[in-house]
């Protein structure tokens, strides 16, 4: 089995706890693990994140402890950096095992084609967002960033990433094609691409969306702070699916 899953924030508290989802999370695992070949973390997993050369941010022991364990048990898992953990480097791959991507990926499995990425800077419009993207991604400004002490460095971030969050959340509906912009790029990456599914994170609502035209399936994995909702291919289809929320919903409805 093959499963996807993205935008767990941790690090701050919605319905439950950071913690709380943190210890939910890591029983989704052992529950998966029992038959996941591959595990594919898309990307948000943490609502910050920045690795000093000595030092990373503290908590999240049981969830790191859990993906080391799962990864060395022999399961692939691949993580993806979004638009929250944007500054993760080489940790994951180096302590824990974990292939770590900064670009989307294609992966075949049973047969059919996966273009996997978080979905940030994807599609049109959201030009201010893809300006800041650069300039965080810019080794100078990560080096400045390194400079500044722990202490008031991921404060400083906390708070921002905060901010930023509240002035870009959507709302819990599909907006229409028109204005998904996922669903826009799929639409035009897939004219000249034999994909069958393109598979994101980052919009933070469940979705599946069948374009005819084209052949392809846009699945959108939704998040961990109201849905906790993850995707699962078994070889024949690929569900979305919630863990321990019987009203998680699937859009558009």
């Amino acid at each position: 089995m093959v499963y996807f899953v993205s935008d767990l924030h941790l690090g701050i508290d919605v319905l439950l706890t950071s913690k709380e989802r943190e210890k939910l999370f890591c029983e989704w695992l052992d529950v998966v693990a029992k038959d996941a070949t591959d595990i594919y973390l898309v990307g948000d997993l943490f609502d910050f994140w920045f690795e000093y050369k000595t030092v990373i941010p503290k908590g999240y022991v049981r969830l790191l402890g859990k993906l080391a364990e799962l990864s060395d048990s022999g399961i692939n898992i691949e993580f993806f950096i979004g638009n929250h953990d944007m500054w993760m480097f080489t940790y994951f791959e180096e302590e824990l095992g974990i292939k770590t991507h900064r670009e989307p990926i294609v992966r075949e499995h049973f047969g059919k084609r996966f273009f996997i990425g978080h979905g940030d800077g994807l599609g049109p419009g959201d030009y201010g967002y893809k300006f800041l993207k650069k300039v965080f991604a810019n080794k100078l400004c990560q080096w400045a960033f390194e400079r500044i002490h722990p202490n008031f460095g991921i404060g400083l971030a906390n708070f921002w990433s905060g901010r930023s969050r509240e002035h870009t959340e959507e709302p819990h509906r599909y907006l229409g094609d028109k204005n998904e912009w996922l669903y826009q790029f799929v639409a035009e990456h897939s004219r000249n691409t034999d994909i069958d599914y393109y598979v994101f994170g980052h919009r933070h609502l469940p979705i599946r969306r069948e374009l005819a035209v084209n052949d392809t399936t846009y699945i959108n994995l939704g998040e961990w702070m109201n849905f906790q909702s993850y995707a699962k291919y078994d070889g024949k289809k690929l569900d979305i699916l919630f863990y321990k929320n019987e009203k998680g919903i699937v859009y558009p409805e």
